[in-house]
């Protein structure tokens, strides 16, 4: 009879896979092994041709949930009259190819049983199988195993053992597997890190987020500091303690119902909030008194997350929506190690709900939203990373370092890019640190030997500065945009080339100057630059990233000269401050320029009245999409003039009409509606004439300003209307958090190109 070898990649262990080979095998009454080793899995079968065939054909199509199969190989071997199927003991290998699972959350048997008395994991917080549970945030090297996952600290008792060796159980080789008597526990703590006796910590951290308190609550990847969301004082002291003044928080809904009674809900957002990630989604916000004044100050949106581990669901019994943000100090990574979450939220939080499973690496909320009728990620981390991206073109194994803010890592292995959970901002060494541990855990356990770095062409972020640790190696610096130009481009298997939308806040461009509202035309080997908005001078350099009304000023001094025209705003800087902000921007001291549409933006909202300065990154921007009025046609009208063989945005006409609206009383909605639709009408109309000029059909859209729901979804409309090909972010974010796909991908292009 034949007998086949079938080596399987991709996402296939621990989910799974081998009890169902085994199962499916035995059904069909063939006899051979499986095995987990270092490629994934490894499948020899032996017996009839047609029953061979149906156990392939099976294999990708009935194979596990949480299975995703990105390679399958079948060989032909002589007869060896094998009599049983078996279950081998896992293997090493010399090249790792396995992909790790990320965390998914807690699956509907597990959820029946957990609430079912008469079950043995009744009310028990750690259950799960192997359909559901921990796997990214515990494992420390492959092939996973227990013993290579913080669940090594636990023995099994013989029942946990009875079923993690039954390979017809849905436990079998469920490496978190536990119970009561043999797993992990909770532990309630209170302020001062001390056991608060006779209290069932479930019940007890109930009754203390009821009474107002702020809880901090170890999950899956980190801590979250939890409040009542329906409870205005505890809302307002958890922003006092945490020195989080307006940014809107996260929150956790007891079911869908709950949701649907504070925020409007499609069908696909639905299955967004119910899907195997459970990332945070943004919903519309109803008018209600359901929830805290503060959750989302000045904004039309809700970010809310369905419960994803087994304590969430106890916790929300009688509590149907609470807080859930990351337990952080400003600009810090989320806080995972229990000494440092006493040490860091020491004054912040009055007890800890923790437990003894370890963390081994830190993994915040995945975040994302309905756009265009399409799901668009905005923060890719639990639950995704760190599935891997497909690239169009294989690449010697490749390290991308990210970008400064949001920074996410990218190993790449053959035509398999590996993104990391978010990390941060990079702005301490707190970050840094953790930017370092995801470099080298990662790379462990995808055995991903960088021979090539890439790194922004930024000299002075932090991630540039860690590429200095590989010096030995072959590094290149990636253009900022041109790295966002080939993240979509990679986003979507397209090899180019393409004209490329690049609008965000701030990158190092080319000239030494800063990029930010570019038009590029290539793909990931070069580009050209073919435009890009007007330069703005930023006076005082980065303060005016938090201080939009200083862009206005550079607005009204771009379009005005010297006698701009005096605006409210004008009256919110201190005495002698506007003269010497005119006076730094006249002389261009520490007032560098920057062709940046998120500042653009700033200037537009601060002219409007409606945000001087901010207390979080593009507040000002999210604001004036907000309060948009959508049934407005009109726009403002701009320049576009041809200089130096580019295409130049020239905003002055628009901002002198702000002006003009802003003093003639013109609603705030309106002025940004007309802003909005004036840059659509641009795009379209610079996107025309680069057709022309480039013979290109496709436009490539990045950079954060298109997570803005209105901009990207009219220019989507504009765009396809007028014949092109549109490619917008499907895999990873459009802003920062996806930017070291784009460098991997570069370096990738220039090496197969010999440029390096």
């Amino acid at each position: 009879m034949p007998r086949h070898t079938i080596q399987v990649e991709g996402i296939v262990q621990g989910v799974g896979f081998r009890p169902f080979v085994y199962n499916l095998a035995v059904s069909l009454g063939l006899a051979g092994w499986v095995l987990n080793d270092s490629h994934g899995v490894t499948i020899e079968v032996e017996g009839d041709s047609a029953k061979l065939d149906l156990f392939n054909k099976s294999l990708q199509s009935k194979h596990p949930p949480l299975a995703h199969i990105a390679r399958l190989q079948v060989t032909s071997l002589p007869e060896q009259k094998m009599e049983t199927f078996v279950i081998r003991h896992s293997e090493g290998g010399e090249t790792a190819t396995v992909q790790v699972a990320p965390d998914t959350y807690v699956c509907p048997d597990c959820l029946r049983e957990l609430f079912d008395p008469a079950d043995r994991r009744y009310r028990y917080p750690f259950i799960n199988c192997i359909n559901c549970g921990p796997r990214f945030t515990i494992i420390n090297d492959v092939p996973y195993d227990r013993a290579a996952t913080t669940m090594a600290d636990f023995a099994m008792c013989p029942a946990c053992r009875r079923e993690y060796e039954d390979p017809e159980h849905r436990r079998f080789h469920a490496q978190p597997n536990a119970c009561p008597e043999c797993g992990p526990h909770l532990t309630l703590l209170d302020a001062d890190g001390e056991p608060i006796p006779n209290a069932d910590p479930v019940n007890k951290t109930v009754q203390l987020l009821k009474d107002g308190a702020i809880v901090a609550i170890k999950g899956l990847g980190g801590y979250h500091l939890a409040v009542d969301a329906r409870n205005d004082a505890a809302l307002e002291e958890l922003r006092r303690r945490k020195g989080r003044d307006e940014k809107p928080f996260a929150l956790m809904a007891r079911d869908l119902n709950t949701i649907r009674s504070m925020a409007r809900v499609s069908s696909l957002e639905e299955r967004l909030l119910n899907s195997w990630e459970r990332p945070i989604v943004l919903l519309g916000q109803k008018e209600q008194g359901y929830l805290a004044a503060g959750v989302a100050p000045n904004n039309r949106y809700l970010g809310v997350m369905l419960p994803y581990t087994p304590l969430h669901f106890l916790l929300l019994i009688d509590l149907p929506v609470l807080v859930m943000t990351s337990a952080n100090l400003s600009d810090e990574p989320i806080v995972f190690r229990d000494e440092d979450a006493l040490e860091s939220l020491s004054g912040i939080a009055d007890a800890y709900l923790t437990h003894d499973r370890r963390i081994e690496t830190r993994c915040d909320d995945s975040i994302a939203r309905v756009m265009d009728g399409e799901p668009l990620l905005l923060r890719r981390s639990r639950g995704f990373a760190p599935r891997a991206v497909y690239l169009p073109q294989p690449q010697q194994p490749t390290l991308a370092l990210g970008a400064e803010l949001k920074n996410t890592i990218c190993l790449v292995k053959d035509t398999r890019a590996f993104l990391s959970q978010h990390i941060g901002d990079l702005k301490n060494a707190e970050t840094l640190t953790s930017l370092e541990q995801s470099i080298e855990h990662l790379g462990r356990l995808l055995d991903i030997r960088p021979q090539l770095v890439a790194h922004d062409l930024h000299p002075d972020y932090l991630s540039t500065r860690a590429a200095e640790r590989y010096r030995h190696l072959p590094t290149v610096a990636v253009q900022h945009h041109h790295a966002h130009l080939a993240g979509v481009l990679a986003d979507n298997g397209f090899e180019g080339p393409a004209i490329g939308l690049i609008f965000d806040g701030l990158g190092y461009g080319s000239d030494d100057t800063i990029w930010g509202g570019e038009f590029l035309v290539g793909d990931a080997l070069s580009f050209e630059r073919a435009g890009h908005f007007a330069y703005l001078a930023m006076p005082g350099g980065d303060v005016a990233t938090r201080e939009p009304r200083r862009m206005a000023l550079s607005a009204l001094v771009h379009a005005y000269g010297e006698k701009f025209t005096q605006l409210p705003l004008l009256l919110s800087f201190k005495p002698g401050e506007l003269k010497l902000l005119t006076q730094m921007l006249e002389k261009g001291l520490n007032a560098p320029l920057a062709s940046s549409c998120g500042r653009l933006f700033d200037a537009v909202a601060a002219l409007s009245g409606l945000r001087q300065t901010i207390c979080y990154e593009g507040q000002a921007a999210l604001e004036l999409e907000m309060v948009l009025d959508r049934a407005e046609m009109g726009r403002y009208p701009y320049e576009l003039i041809e200089q130096g063989g580019m295409t130049l945005f020239e905003p002055a006409p628009l901002i002198r009409a702000v002006v003009d609206d802003v003093l003639a009383g013109v609603a705030t909605g309106i002025i940004s509606a007309r802003f909005h639709n004036a840059l659509v009408a641009m795009v379209r109309e610079v996107c025309d004439r680069l057709r022309r000029s480039y013979r290109l059909e496709t436009v490539a859209l990045s950079g954060g300003v298109f997570q803005n729901l209105t901009l990207l979804e009219r220019v989507l409309q504009g765009l396809v209307k007028d014949g092109f090909r549109v490619c917008r972010h499907r895999q990873v974010p459009p802003n920062d958090g996806g930017l070291s796909l784009g460098q991997a991908v570069v370096a990738g292009a220039l090496q197969r190109a010999g440029r390096l």
